[in-house]
């Protein structure tokens, strides 16, 4: 990444400067402690004048786009409450770069509760992890605010915190030799001649959504994982209890044998010998001596009921924790895939967390591809899989998706000609693209009519069971 300098700075301005003059600064926000929002109006024209500060991404621009993911909190900072007290509903009376420094300043004339004229100062300072927004009075040069105070143990030569004076930072020799500024470097990704304000916005903007995206997929990620892991170690207790303890059989086979060797009258023994004419050997039996040879028979008899009702619970049980898992795997598959802040909101709402609904325009669209002349759907997530199947999908279409490993779901949609061999092909070659296999791995693909796929009652979304399916190996 490449970072603002002094020339990149001083081109915006010159560039955006009769906006800037006498434009009112008509609402503050601070989405978050590096982020600033200014919605400024002049010449009949509102803009957004938005303020990073950030240490990896300091910039500042009017924002073209809306790729910045930015959420006004319900309680304003501290800093912000305080620009708002002095500086909403003002004019900026002027605004300039310090000469060879990264400090763009806007000069506010605002009246003050005794009605006196006041001269105010807003210093942006983009200096890589030195980067604050100050406020102070120009007159006396004592500080009014920061977004972020430095006291001496972090700084020696430079304290910034209300009620002391402001100065400029120390000189530093050569620190502003460049070889070739910013907006240079950014002209080359543009055919045509833009704005300086256009590409620093789209430069940053890219940027900061990137980081966006990934922080968000690290909270996700950090919300599904646990529950993934404590399904997957209840299914193995319970996988290991099931074979451990799986004692149906036997409880009955000793009922059995103990019913058809009453005759011997055994009554109140430690243990009696009889033949298993299953396995065809003689075998002993352990006895309650406290009960009678039927009391001990009743005993296996109840044993056996209570292991097979244990059992067939147990198995239901796994069954649900294996549609459980598939469903986590699914969204971990989709929340490591997404690409945008929508696609995130959306499993974000499926999950419940922070009770967030992506508004309509947020919505991520349906992957839509062409292969020889038919339309293919492929799902980003479990909402988007769910659509594919239960409202897109039509009898006749074909769907595919990976073999036990997380993934997609495709669907193949069929018009007036059946796909031939090779269409079918492509559309396993997709559903192995986007699923979580392994690249260098051969993975199976299962495809099969619409028709013949079931969404079981209270499934998770996305789920379904099929039939007459067929396999081909990618």
């Amino acid at each position: 990444m490449i970072n603002i300098d002094f020339l990149t700075l001083k081109a915006f301005l010159d560039e955006n400067l009769d906006f800037l003059i006498g434009a009112r600064l008509q609402k503050i926000q601070q989405p978050t402690r590096r982020d600033f929002v200014f919605s400024l109006r002049n010449n009949g024209e509102s803009r957004k004048f938005y303020i990073n500060i950030n240490p990896q991404m300091y910039h500042i621009a009017f924002m073209e786009t809306d790729l910045r993911a930015l959420k006004t909190p319900k309680q304003p900072p501290m800093f912000c409450m305080l620009l708002r007290k002095y500086l909403e509903g003002c004019r900026i009376s002027d605004a300039l770069v310090v000469e060879n420094e990264r400090i763009l300043e806007l000069h506010f004339e605002i009246m003050d509760e005794f009605s006196q004229s006041r001269s105010l100062c807003l210093a942006i300072e983009l200096m890589g992890k030195h980067s604050n927004v100050i406020l102070y009075d120009r007159e006396s040069s004592v500080i009014i605010g920061c977004a972020h105070n430095v006291g001496p143990e972090k700084s020696r030569y430079r304290e910034l915190q209300g009620g002391l004076k402001y100065i400029y930072p120390p000189v530093v020799n050569d620190r502003d030799k460049i070889e070739k500024p910013l907006y240079q470097e950014l002209q080359k990704n543009y055919s045509e001649p833009v704005s300086i304000n256009k590409m620093l916005d789209d430069y940053y903007s890219r940027i900061q959504d990137g980081v966006n995206v990934k922080g968000e997929k690290s909270k996700l990620q950090a919300v599904v994982q646990p529950k993934l892991k404590k399904v997957k170690n209840s299914i193995d207790k319970i996988s290991a209890l099931l074979k451990k303890r799986d004692n149906t059989e036997k409880y009955k086979l000793y009922g059995e044998l103990l019913t058809a060797n009453l005759y011997q009258k055994c009554d109140y023994a430690k243990e009696i010998e009889v033949f298993d004419y299953i396995n065809n050997q003689n075998i002993t039996i352990e006895l309650d001596e406290t009960k009678s040879l039927n009391e001990n028979a009743q005993r296996y008899y109840k044993l056996y009921t209570k292991s097979k009702t244990t059992k067939e619970k147990s198995v239901e049980i796994l069954s649900g924790l294996n549609i459980e898992r598939e469903y986590l795997e699914n969204v971990l598959y989709s929340i490591e895939s997404s690409n945008s802040i929508a696609e995130l909101e959306e499993i974000k709402s499926e999950l419940g967390v922070d009770n967030i609904k992506p508004k309509k325009q947020e919505k991520s669209e349906i992957l839509k591809l062409e292969i020889k002349g038919f339309d293919v759907y492929i799902g980003r997530n479990n909402k988007q899989n769910d659509f594919i199947v239960s409202k897109l999908a039509r009898d006749e279409d074909y769907w595919f998706h990976t073999r036990l490993c997380a993934g997609s779901h495709v669907l193949l949609r069929v018009n007036e000609n059946e796909p031939d061999d090779e269409v079918l092909f492509e559309c396993c070659n997709l559903a192995r693209e986007h699923s979580s296999a392994a690249q260098p791995s051969k993975v199976g693909v299962i495809y099969t009519k619409a028709k013949f796929l079931r969404k079981p009652p209270a499934a998770p979304l996305g789920y379904v069971t099929y039939k007459n399916e067929k396999e081909v190996l990618i």
